[in-house]
């Protein structure tokens, strides 16, 4: 079959909303399927404040910023529930401000419930939600290296399939959003980008100990970021599915007919950065642009409002940038696409373009 996910709102969804202020609002997703998201990341969009991500492991009062170093903080009135399709929001101006419009991306690990592992020598210990059908895995653990001291360790990541991506922050430690994906360059392992700042990707081994990640396991070096002894983490893994998911890269073109990038599959979001030079984490996605061209952009490591600092069009099997940003030419890229319909369904149905 050419995929094994029909319906890819089963594993991810998109939810625009407008804010009314109320205490204990319940969103419902609007997919084919329900969702219970176990990663939320939700962006007030006509106002500059922070990116707001939960997950389920931690639970409803913890929450990060994408777009900065902070670690995790206790918060009373902005997710409120996870929910069988969908969430709850209190009455916090970033998340439900009566006039404010918001988005809210959410990804399936495996419902709140961890398969937990134990610290063994420098190999961390904690637990894990692998959602396999999707090929995602929401991580959780405590580091075994002393600051300043060598060492590494492995943790083993239930995927059965070797990851593309990694993405890794500090609960306990303030430090970068660590980021691994499989085209920064030909030897991936040896180098970094960071979420939550626009700075190219540069040649480092305390993040992953210049140590590819494996069907079972991916390694943690000695960097605080990453694996500071008793330092608290959450890792999200993601391999690919095809028809659901492609984590690739591409050169840029600098044409306003450029860059277009084969996914195999109808994007529904998709995050770019380029490699080789300083510049954002453009995220665009299906819902708040529901037709081409699509400039509705926010930027992950960035807490300005919703604009129009690129462009590009979301197609049946790829997607296509229409502006410098994000197709520069000859610099190079990477990226992150979900699907909203695969290209060919499991039956050979083939999609159409928007």
């Amino acid at each position: 079959a050419y995929t094994t996910i029909d319906d890819p709102s089963a594993h991810f969804q998109t939810k625009i909303y407008s804010g009314d202020g109320n205490d204990d609002r319940n969103i419902t997703f609007d997919g084919n399927s329900d969702l219970a998201a176990d990663w939320l990341w939700f962006k007030r969009r006509n106002q500059d404040v922070n990116h707001i991500i939960f997950d389920s492991t931690a639970g409803v009062n913890k929450r990060f910023h994408s777009n900065n170093a902070n670690v995790e903080a206790n918060e009373a009135n902005f997710l409120q529930a996870f929910q069988s399709d969908g969430f709850q929001v209190g009455t916090d101006a970033d998340i439900n401000a009566s006039g404010g419009t918001y988005v809210a991306w959410g990804w399936k690990a495996n419902g709140g419930s961890r398969t937990t592992f134990t610290e063994s020598g420098t190999n961390p210990g904690g637990g894990r939600q692998v959602n396999t059908t999707a090929g995602f895995s929401l991580i959780d653990y405590t580091g075994t290296v002393a600051s300043g001291a060598s060492g590494s360790g492995t943790i083993a990541h239930g995927l059965g399939a070797v990851p593309q991506v990694m993405i890794v922050k500090g609960r306990s430690v303030g430090g970068n959003w660590n980021v691994y994906h499989h085209k920064i360059a030909s030897d991936a392992e040896t180098d970094r980008l960071k979420l939550n700042e626009n700075n190219a990707a540069n040649d480092f081994d305390g993040y992953w100990n210049d140590t590819a990640p494996t069907s079972s396991v991916f390694t943690l070096g000695k960097d605080d970021n990453v694996n500071l002894n008793d330092g608290t983490y959450v890792a999200y893994l993601f391999t690919p599915i095809q028809g659901y998911s492609k984590f690739g890269s591409y050169t840029g073109t600098g044409t306003t007919n450029g860059a277009f990038v084969h996914t195999g599959f109808k994007p529904a979001w998709i995050m770019v950065k380029k490699t080789n030079e300083a510049e954002a984490w453009f995220i665009a996605d299906s819902k708040r642009t529901p037709i081409n061209p699509n400039d509705d952009i926010l930027e992950a490591n960035d807490s300005a409002a919703e604009g129009a600092s690129t462009t590009l069009d979301l197609l049946s099997n790829g997607f296509k940038f229409r502006h410098e940003n994000g197709n520069t030419t000859g610099d190079s890229y990477i990226y992150l696409a979900f699907a909203e319909h695969p290209f060919v369904s499991s039956k050979g149905v083939p999609t159409t373009a928007r």
